[in-house]
Formats: C-alpha cells, sequence, structure tokens
C-alpha cells in the first residue's frame, strides 16, 4: 500500500504560498541530494538575519536535527517527530507558546515542512520489516534541498563582515593618523595651508576631522560607513601632503643654509659672530622670582580619567604613560579645539594644570555636542573660581556614557 504525503497543516493553521514553495524545492531536488546536517546548521545560524531567524529558533533547529540519528541528511526519510515536552527539553527549557512561534518561524523560513498527521499527533508507523514506512512531523529535507543556497548566504554575510572589519581597520588607522600629524603640525608650527586649497588652519583641519567622526553611527552597516572611510582617507592623504610639502621646504633651507655657512666659514677674517659682546663689566645676572602658589587640586586617577576620555590618546605621540604626557597631549588638543592660549592660562591658574588638561580631554570626548570650546572653558573656568564647578561629576557622566554605548554595541 502506497504512502501519502500530506500537504496542508492539521487544525486552523492555513497553507501559504511560501510553504508550498518550500514543498515544491523538495520535490524537485535531486535523488541522491546529501548534507552534513551540522554543516548546513551552521550556514543557518551565519545568514539567519536575511532568513529572518532569531536565536532561540536556531536553538530548536539545533534540538530538531538532534532528533535525526545520522549525520548526514539523505533521501525521503527526514521526518522527525519529537513531542512538544521533548523539544522544550532539548531547546534548554523553552516555554511552549515561544517553542510554537519558533517552529512557526522555521517553517516559514522554508527551512523545515510541517507534516501532520490526520489527527495532529506527531508519530511513525513502521512496516512488516521493522523499519519506518512513515512518519508524522516535521520534515528536514528543505536541509537538503537548499544546502547550496544557505550556503551562499552565509558566504554572503562572511564577505560582508570582512568588509566591514577592513572598513573598520581603515578608519582607526586613519583616525590615528590624522590626530598625529596634526599634533605634530600644531607642535612643529608648520602652516596647514597649500597652495591652492586656501588657507585651513590646523583647528579647522580639526574640526573637519572631528565633524567626520561623529556621523559613525553606533552600530555601523557596511553602506553606512565606507563612506566614512573614503572621507578619512582622502583627509589623512591631504594633512600628510601638507606635513611632506613642509618637510621637503625645511630641507631645501637646510641645503641652501649649508652652503651659506661652507662660503662664510672659508673667509678667514670672519668673525665668530656667536662670542658674547662683553663691555669691561659682566651684566649682573636677573634676580631669582618665587614661583607663584599653585592652586590646590583635586587628584583624579589617570586611568578614570582616560576611561571616561578616551579619544584623547589618539593624539599622543608615545602614549600617555603618566600626568606629564596627559597634560603635554592637551596642550596640543586644546589649540586644535580652538581655545586661545589665554583661555588656557587662566583655566590652568584657576583649576590648576591636571584639571584643566582633563577639562580639555573631556570637551574633545563630547566633540560636537559643544559649538565653542574656548567659550565652554572659560566658563568652567569662571564656575571654578567661584567654587560652583566640580570636575568629578563630569567624568563619571562621560564613563556611564561610555558604559551605555558598549551595552548597545
Amino acid at each position: 500500500m502506497e504512502t501519502y504525503s500530506p500537504t496542508t497543516p492539521f487544525g486552523r493553521r492555513t497553507l501559504s504560498v511560501t510553504h508550498l514553495a518550500s514543498q515544491v524545492i523538495v520535490k524537485e531536488r535531486p535523488p541522491d541530494a546529501t548534507a552534513h546536517k551540522w554543516t548546513v546548521f551552521r550556514a543557518i545560524c551565519e545568514a539567519k538575519d536575511g532568513l529572518g531567524l532569531a536565536d532561540r529558533a536556531l536553538a530548536v533547529l539545533n534540538a530538531l536535527l538532534s532528533f535525526h540519528p545520522e549525520t548526514a541528511l539523505s533521501g525521503d526519510n527526514l521526518v522527525v517527530f519529537p513531542s512538544n515536552e521533548q523539544l522544550a527539553l532539548r531547546s534548554h527549557g523553552m516555554p511552549p507558546s515561544t517553542l510554537r512561534r519558533c517552529l512557526a518561524a522555521l517553517i516559514d523560513a522554508g527551512v523545515i515542512i510541517r507534516r501532520d498527521s490526520p489527527n495532529g499527533k506527531r508519530y511513525a508507523r513502521k512496516g512488516r520489516d521493522g523499519a519506518i514506512a512513515q512518519a508524522f512531523g516535521f520534515d528536514l529535507s528543505p536541509l537538503t534541498a537548499r544546502a547550496a543556497e544557505f550556503e551562499a548566504l552565509a558566504e554572503a554575510v562572511r564577505a560582508e563582515e570582512r568588509a566591514l572589519r577592513l572598513a573598520r581597520e581603515r578608519i582607526t588607522l586613519c583616525r590615528r593618523d590624522i590626530a598625529k600629524m596634526i599634533a605634530t603640525g600644531i607642535e612643529e608650527g608648520m602652516p596647514a595651508d597649500r597652495a591652492g586649497e586656501g588657507p585651513a588652519g590646523w583647528a579647522e583641519l580639526h574640526a573637519l576631522y572631528r565633524s567626520i567622526v561623529g556621523r559613525i553611527p553606533r552600530r555601523a552597516t557596511l553602506t553606512e560607513i565606507e563612506p566614512v572611510a573614503d572621507e578619512l582617507s582622502r583627509l589623512a592623504e591631504r594633512i600628510l601632503n601638507l606635513l611632506e610639502t613642509h618637510v621637503k621646504t625645511l630641507n631645501s633651507s637646510a641645503n641652501e643654509s649649508h652652503n651659506e655657512r661652507h662660503i662664510q666659514n672659508s673667509n678667514p677674517e670672519s668673525k665668530n659672530e656667536f662670542e658674547p659682546a662683553t663691555n669691561g663689566a659682566e651684566a649682573a645676572p636677573p634676580a631669582p622670582q618665587a614661583p607663584a602658589p599653585k592652586p590646590a587640586e583635586t587628584v583624579f586617577p589617570l586611568g578614570m580619567v582616560l576611561d571616561a576620555c578616551p579619544d584623547i590618546a589618539d593624539y599622543a605621540k608615545g602614549g600617555i604613560l603618566n600626568w606629564r604626557d596627559f597634560v603635554a597631549t592637551a596642550a596640543l588638543v586644546r589649540s586644535m579645539l580652538g581655545v586661545s592660549p589665554s583661555a588656557w592660562e587662566d583655566a590652568v591658574e584657576v583649576m590648576g594644570e591636571r584639571q584643566a588638561a582633563t577639562v580639555v580631554a573631556a570637551i574633545l570626548q563630547r566633540g560636537e555636542a559643544i559649538i565653542s570650546a574656548g567659550g565652554y572653558l572659560r566658563d568652567l573656568t569662571h564656575k571654578a573660581r567661584k567654587g560652583q564647578f566640580s570636575l568629578g561629576p563630569m567624568l563619571m557622566a562621560l564613563i556611564g556614557r561610555r558604559k551605555r554605548e558598549r551595552k548597545r554595541a
């Protein structure tokens, strides 16, 4: 007696076009189609977003595969028939309502097919030889029919992840290069313009850099992050060209100066112009001045400050190992942010060197949220002078913000 494979689900469940399409794919698969069930499962796990499957649905699929005794899926007898209780146990105690939703998701995604019995129960009927003649439950045949498709989807996901990782690496390298090159340009007093480009101060270049970085989403996709990587690459190349042009100019000037000194030194009657001129009496050394007393500072651990304001480390040439490195880096950063020397000196006088440097690092960390860094620093200095400003809440707010960002990521 021939067996009949049911097409429609039991009870009130409806038959959709998607379910029919899955059955058509299974009927048209080659007779010798074979797939390693755990290899296909890994491919489905990687391509889960494209298939619309959640992690819990994958846990149910894993449980269903564990009920099939063979590792290789082949032939027509690929129906497993566990009860909901057994499935829930192998799905780590999943609630029945969640289990039903996950099974429906797997069926809608075309990963499994429902083969319901006349009364909706799941069971197997054996033949005279003791082998299973017909089973009612969940058919795993789509895994063999669509194995190549699932693998192609997984490979596309892996390729996008590789491209995303490379784009992020490029952004990281560009951020490091731009920050350190701007710091070098300011420290060495190099001009920040080039013929044909018009004037562009280091502060303007740094503001452009911060505006590009500020557009990076928290959880960026490849289409969102690639344009940012391209912009940063172009900006890094532009700044490098500025520095290289300046270095070439310095080399040319050094060669001319060397030739001039060589001509002057060949004159036997030339005088040593570096000998001090005396009029019979040595000038009296200036009287030493007592250093002005520094205001008392509330000292926070450097590690805590760097945890709250990690972006400042991008501008340190040899890394930030101590407070001296931190203050020196903050002095460079304040120029990039457009903070005037007078505002910086006033902040150091009122708050102390370390606290003023920490405030500059916090302003850098907040980026585009602060429109005028110099005005903001002057306002905080004014409040600190009146005893109305405390650095602790600012640092704790930045640390809390970074923790929330890490959780969202």
